[in-house]
């Protein structure tokens, strides 16, 4: 303390030196708080970008595959779909084999990320998984909805490789909720993202 100085001038002289000080360490506090979110939310950016990375690699390597055995599955669809009663027990216990074929190649697309897409009767055609191969009018199914599906679809790990092939109800089908957005003005095929990926009618089926 100065000669000139009173004890309360010399204490308010401290006092506000101690209220700088503390003003300075919560602001250097502040700061670090701030940067340490940064860097948690750089990191949590950072590893869902490499799990995305890793799906999309994955997805990559595998689609030629995944595609090669839709093949092999649709063909065990094909062949289970036919008529086969039969008394001959040979026939019978093929038949069963080629079933438990079916599943376990189903339950192995699924442990891969490879999901069937095979919207129920009366589903809403989504342009992004389906694709209309034609359309009929129907009194069971809403307009815009699916009244049969032809080929199931697959997406693999959130990546569709193959649309599901459908017959959609026709505009004015007085099935069970008609009126909704089947049934307005909007073009019911076609998909918002342009991609192609399914949406069109195909009169040709």
């Amino acid at each position: 303390m100065s000669d000139d100085q009173t004890p309360a001038e010399e204490f308010n002289e401290v006092a506000d030196a101690a209220a700088e000080e503390l003003l300075a360490l919560r602001a250097e506090n502040q700061a670090l708080k701030d940067q340490v979110l940064r860097v948690a939310a750089e990191a949590e950016n950072t590893k869902r970008r490499a799990e995305r990375e890793a799906n999309d690699a994955r997805a990559y390597a595998i689609q030629k595959f995944g595609r090669d055995l839709l093949t092999v599955a649709d063909t065990l669809a094909r062949a289970l779909a036919s008529p086969h009663e039969s008394a001959d027990p040979v026939l019978k216990n093929f038949v069963v084999g080629m079933e438990m074929t079916e599943k376990a190649l189903q339950a192995a697309f699924e442990n891969n990320g490879l999901k069937k897409i095979d919207p129920a009767k009366g589903e809403k055609f989504d342009p992004h998984q389906h694709q209309a191969m034609m359309e009929q009018p129907s009194t069971e199914v809403a307009a815009g909805g699916v009244i049969q599906v032809l080929q199931p679809g697959y997406d693999l790990l959130g990546r569709l490789i193959r649309p599901a092939m459908v017959v959609v109800a026709a505009k004015g089908s007085t099935g069970e909720g008609s009126g909704g957005d089947g049934s307005s003005g909007a073009n019911p095929y076609a998909a918002n993202d342009g991609d192609g990926s399914g949406g069109s009618v195909d009169t040709r089926a």
